[in-house]
Parts: structure tokens; sequence; C-alpha cells
């Protein structure tokens, strides 16, 4: 099965393979600080989802940049270009000046041709957007907006603290901007998700005006509200044979101008509680690479 792989817009895009260095810009979230709840979203490790992520401040970006270069160098023939991906919390709730600062350093490194920053739909006040448009004239930008999910039992039960109108109108406010990739998050094997509510939700990211995807496996992770629920009983995780063909349905979803971002996820396995075949990626990329052969 044919789609349109982040590895192949890369290349159509820059012309030669492009690595994603993962940068943790000190940011906290909306659901954590009280704005909005304490806790984050139920499945929500202490990291912000970015357990992988290099911690940065201004004044140390291209420091930090440099020493997550170097550990990729092995893969790496010829000159390398990268993304500097700022993964944890949200990255657009704060201080303006201080976004600035750091998304500025970051994109100022010369091997960097891209800034993808993930966010939530309901941080994206005036002075942000400015921001963003003033940085995608520099360099491109990507935003990831975690949606997760469309619908309300649902996304009340993880936290997730915005309406959906939230999220419509955040990405026409990005398309006006001129952004360039606009990469939704969807989480597949939520709790009480049936797999037609699933395919409906990826239906309506491929319908909303998005040109990018991820899709997501469930992971439950140590530490987090959605760890208790899952050792109370209360609900089941996906097998790895239900995941990889319901990613097949929804690739035949997806239209064929979308890039696809990602098909999976591994979970830190220093953290992880289930599904544990989600540990093995080799195995799992495999399973995926197979079931879209036939």
């Amino acid at each position: 099965m044919e789609y349109y792989s982040v590895n192949q817009y890369l290349r159509d895009t820059f012309g030669q393979k492009v690595y994603k260095i993962a940068l943790d810009g000190g940011f906290t979230c909306p659901t954590r600080d009280g704005s909005l709840a304490r806790g984050g979203c139920i499945f929500c490790s202490a990291e912000g989802s970015g357990d992988f992520a290099q911690k940065v401040k201004p004044g140390d970006v291209d420091a930090q940049i440099e020493k997550a270069k170097k550990r990729v160098e092995a893969k790496i023939s010829g000159d390398g270009k990268y993304i500097a991906y700022f993964q944890s919390f949200t990255g657009t709730y704060g201080p303006v000046e201080y976004m600035k600062s750091l998304y500025n350093e970051a994109i100022s490194n010369p091997d960097v041709v891209a800034l993808s920053i993930a966010t939530r739909p309901d941080c994206l006040p005036d002075e942000v957007l400015d921001m963003l448009s003033e940085l995608n004239r520099k360099k491109p930008v990507w935003i990831e907006l975690g949606l997760q999910t469309i619908h309300k039992k649902t996304a009340d039960y993880i936290r997730r603290g915005y309406e959906l109108e939230v999220y419509d109108e955040a990405v026409k406010k990005l398309k006006n901007i001129g952004i360039a990739q606009i990469i939704v998050h969807v989480i597949l094997g939520l709790p009480g998700e049936t797999e037609d509510m699933m395919l409906s939700t990826v239906k309506y990211v491929a319908d909303s005006g998005a040109n990018g995807i991820k899709l997501q496996l469930l992971h439950v992770l140590k530490g987090t509200n959605l760890e208790k629920e899952y050792l109370a009983g209360k609900f089941q995780v996906m097998t790895m044979e239900e995941y990889v063909k319901l990613v097949r349905k929804c690739l035949e979803i997806i239209p064929r101008d979308m890039v696809v971002h990602r098909l999976t996820g591994d979970g830190d396995k220093r953290i992880l509680v289930a599904p544990e075949w989600s540990g093995d990626k080799k195995r799992v990329l495999n399973a995926l690479n197979y079931e879209l052969r036939q």
C-alpha cells in the first residue's frame, strides 16, 4: 500500500534525508500548571511525551544541537541536515520573548532546515501566530497539534481540556499564515473507543485542512493516571495484530498527498507498562511493512 511518508516528503523538499533532533525547551502545559487542570493528560509521562528530548535554554540551544547531532553522525553519509523538534509539553505556551529567543537560535544553526513545535490548539494566541509567521519566513515551521480524538467523551476522559471547534480554528489560523506542515497527533487504542470511532477521527483530520498526521499507538507508561486505570483492569490494550490491521485501514482513508509522519511510535522502555510488544520497534515495523505489502 502506498502512502506519503515523511522520509519521502523530506527528500522531495530538501533533496536528502533529514534527521529530527528532539529538544526540551523547558515548557509546561495548561493541564499541568493549574490553568486548566493539574497532572496533565491521563497518558502523559512526567517528561511531557519528550522522554528522549535534549534539554535546552536560550543561549545553549546551538551547543545542545551539536551534541545531539553527534549521536546520529554514524548514520549519516555526507553533510547531515536536521529538524529542530521541540517535543516536550506545549511549545507555544509561555512568554513570547522566551520562545523567540529559543526558536531563533535553533533555526540559526546552518544545518537545521526546519523547526517543528509540538503544541495544543488552544495555545495559539495572536502574538504567538505572529511569531510563528516570522519564523516561517526564515525557515519552514512545522506545528504539531495534539488532537488525539474527535470524540468528546474520550477527550474529557483523557483530560484534553479543549473542544473540537478550537482545533478547527487553530488549523485555519495556521493555514492562513502559511505554516509548512500542520501535523495532527491521533492516538489509536484509547479506552472505550471502537475501531469505527478511531477511523472517524482519522477521516476528520484528513478533511480538516491539516497536511500531516501522526498515528500513535496508545502506550501505558509508569507514573501516569492511565497506568492506574490499566492496572485496575478498566481497559485492555491492542494486540500487535489488531494494531497493524487498523493502521492499514487508516492509510486507506488518508489522502495520498497528506504526509504520514508516524505509523506507531515507541515509548521509553524504562517506563513502558503496556503493550509490551511495542517495546520491540523492529518487530513492530516489520509487521507493519508486511501488512502494507499485502
